[in-house]
């Protein structure tokens, strides 16, 4: 069943078409007011407890847990991607005669990490060249071997939605004994997602994207395989105990059970802990698969328009319900982004597609307000 448009949770003006959750998306009120109060409690910081350093994280870990169909134990706080494919590779050995499989044009947070470790190794890189009929699925299982060190893949393509079967592609890295190391910060959230399904070896994604929270959040499942590997870094609250103010300066080597020890310093981030935590309530209120079903319902029209205009979507066996990419047998006009940001219409432009990325706040008049710019532009 549809969610039905959501508007009212954010600050949209009516003639404002926002077609871009893929590149930042809009705050959600309670979102905005979380954040707000964040940022206040830390004018009066005699009021805040030891309690607080931990508490909201914990909270945190519950509800990404619960979204993955993971572990709480096997959740960590990051700042940003890198950071977390920075802590994968460093617990992740390959030998030289390895490869590490990756896709053409894949987002760099999860390219320069893997370009490292190879050239440490003496590994190389096996870059999946773009599918014709847009089929990474079978383009990335031709791609793994028994000398495929790592796969390191996100769940949709960041360009244009076209989709990797995590599930299969999952299977054959167990059978292989592939270590699997993704990045879906432009699919969770808006796909349902379950890692006891596929079993990466670590999963992540950006929370201020499709998880609708503050910049500088990220999350980071690990699997119980690597849970007792090596931090980046060399903070007091990853260490056994630290809940005990009072004892810190009993130094320990000891480090947190779990995937905590990886957490990033200061990961009790007072202002944006909090915001994080109310994105992902909102968002499994409404529930991922429901998000899903909107979603692909909204682009499955815009599409049927947009191709009597005479764009090419991806075929649909190979897209995903919430990033399309549409692109046209011609050349685009060079100033089609800006014609449309001049009629309030914000999209990206990715290649040679125009990458359109609604949510539950778009409503009809904005896909009527998109198709009418095409049409006059590209009548033009």
């Amino acid at each position: 069943m549809a969610i039905p448009c959501q508007r009212s949770f954010f600050n949209i003006p009516q003639d404002i078409t926002y077609y871009n959750c893929a590149y930042l998306s809009p705050l959600m009120a309670p979102v905005k007011e979380a954040g707000q109060m964040g940022v206040m409690r830390k004018a009066t910081p005699w009021e805040m407890k030891p309690a607080h350093f931990f508490d909201e994280s914990n909270q945190l870990r519950r509800l990404f847990a619960e979204m993955i169909g993971g572990q709480e134990e096997g959740v960590a706080i990051a700042p940003a991607v890198s950071y977390a494919i920075g802590i994968a590779a460093k617990n992740i050995k390959v030998q030289a005669h390895q490869n590490i499989v990756v896709l053409a044009e894949q987002f760099p947070s999860n390219i320069y990490a893997w370009q490292d470790l190879a050239q440490g190794s003496g590994a190389s890189i096996r870059t999946v060249a773009r599918p014709k009929d847009s089929n990474w699925t079978s383009a990335v299982l031709d791609a793994l071997d028994e000398n495929t060190g790592v796969a390191a893949l996100p769940n949709c393509h960041w360009t244009d939605g076209s989709m990797v079967d995590l599930v299969a592609v999952g299977q054959k890295c167990r059978s292989l004994n592939i270590p699997l190391v993704l990045d879906v910060t432009q699919s969770l959230g808006a796909m349902p997602l379950d890692v006891k399904e596929i079993k990466p070896a670590f999963l992540v994604a950006a929370g201020y994207k499709w998880l609708m929270g503050p910049y500088s959040m990220a999350y980071l499942y690990v699997d119980e395989a690597y849970r007792n590997g090596e931090p980046l870094e060399y903070n007091w609250i990853t260490r056994n105990r630290s809940e005990n103010f009072a004892g810190l300066v009993d130094y320990t080597h000891e480090l947190s059970p779990g995937a905590q020890r990886f957490d990033v310093g200061e990961r009790s981030n007072f202002h944006l802990m909090p915001m994080a935590v109310a994105s992902l309530k909102q968002l499994l209120a409404w529930g991922i698969p429901k998000i899903s079903e909107t979603l692909k319902a909204y682009n499955t029209t815009l599409i049927q328009r947009a191709e009597a205009l005479g764009f090419k979507p991806i075929p649909e066996a190979h897209r995903s319900p919430h990033l399309l990419g549409l692109r046209f047998p011609g050349l685009l006009p060079a100033e089609l982004s800006a014609r449309l940001a001049e009629n309030n219409i914000f999209v990206s432009i990715r290649g040679d597609a125009i990458r359109i990325s609604p949510h539950v706040y778009n409503n009809q008049a904005d896909l009527d307000r998109f198709i009418h710019v095409l049409e006059k532009e590209i009548g033009s």
